[in-house]
């Protein structure tokens, strides 16, 4: 179908018409008829049309109040502003604690970000190459402990964020300002479809979504079943930074993708998309702060080149050698 015989549609605005009847016959809503190529995907992609809602006042979500959140995101919006809180209050009035505890800790956060960066990046996203389950669905585990949400959502809004990277219907983009590309665009963004952008992925992949509160319940408060043990004063102290610590921590570092690594000038040869040399302490050298080198070839498994630091890679070599890395992408 040619997009080109496509004409801009008005649509019912959600945002505007959610909750308020009558403001349903008013439509402000602009269709753009996009590329809707995201990363290779063995199913082809349906052609859809991207609609970027705007209010009756003129306001695009991102210059609305930071307590505007989109229908259906509240819940993501008190979940960021919950673990916030609870790092703030925790840090005040909490002791330190043991040196095991924060082991532990660090060990969580670099296994989910290896499970984000290898298993939803690479492996899901851009099917750079195949897993063998008995790797994927660990990864997928510790990742979705860490906060980085279920594989469906963070597959369709990763793919959607690469099929109109730097253009209007790019969700995530600095253009809109630091913190829109930051944070803000978690519950106020208009996301792509799971239906359209993650529908390659296999049942036993898309059935994570139904575990995603218990997980973050026990992600966030786990550390008091240590309290039989050790007491309750150690171990709120251990829930701190077993739990919030830990996903407050994950979520910046996942978010400095979007946007501090997309600060460059958008007539840059692969886009606004930089890659920045001192993020590779916060993302553990794990290699997702090479991100100028993913936008160039979003299809390599390899985000690091040269002497960049890329243990996503190291760990995807290793398993190949284990055979539980399999159809490994080329480098080019």
């Amino acid at each position: 179908m040619s997009h080109a015989a496509t004409q801009p549609t008005p649509l019912r605005n959600p945002i505007l018409t959610a909750g308020n009847p009558a403001a349903s016959s008013v439509s402000t809503v602009r269709v753009q008829p996009e590329l809707a190529a995201a990363a290779p995907l063995a199913t082809p992609v349906v052609p859809e049309a991207i609609a970027i809602v705007v209010a009756t006042d003129g306001k695009p979500a991102w210059q609305r109040s930071w307590w505007y959140a989109r229908p259906g995101e509240r819940i993501t919006q008190f979940w960021i502003a919950f673990i916030h809180v609870l790092v703030v209050v925790g840090l005040i009035c909490l002791p330190l604690p043991a040196w095991p505890v924060v082991i532990a800790s660090y060990a969580l956060l670099w296994l989910g970000g290896l499970g984000t960066t290898v298993a939803y990046h690479r492996c899901l996203a851009h099917r750079a190459l195949d897993l063998h389950p008995v790797v994927l669905q660990p990864l997928i585990f510790f990742a979705m402990f860490n906060g980085s949400g279920s594989p469906a959502s963070w597959v369709t809004d990763h793919r959607h964020h690469h099929a109109h990277s730097d253009k209007e219907g790019d969700i995530s983009s600095p253009r809109q300002g630091f913190w829109w590309s930051h944070l803000r665009w978690l519950w106020q963004a208009e996301k792509g479809s799971p239906e359209r952008f993650a529908r390659d992925l296999t049942p036993a992949v898309k059935g994570w979504e139904r575990f995603q509160i218990p997980m973050l319940a026990l992600s966030s408060m786990g550390g008091l079943l240590l309290a039989p043990w050790i007491g309750w004063p150690a171990a709120l102290a251990a829930a701190l930074w077993l739990g919030p610590i830990r996903l407050v921590y994950a979520l910046h570092v996942q978010c400095t993708v979007n946007s501090i690594c997309h600060l460059g000038a958008i007539t840059a040869e692969h886009g606004s998309a930089k890659n920045i040399p001192w993020l590779v302490v916060a993302h553990m050298g794990q290699g997702e702060n090479w991100h100028g080198n993913h936008h160039d070839r979003p299809a390599s498994p390899r985000l690091g080149h040269g002497p960049q630091v890329d243990i996503g890679w190291y760990t995807i070599c290793v398993l190949s050698v284990l055979r539980l890395a399999s159809k490994i992408k080329p480098i080019r």
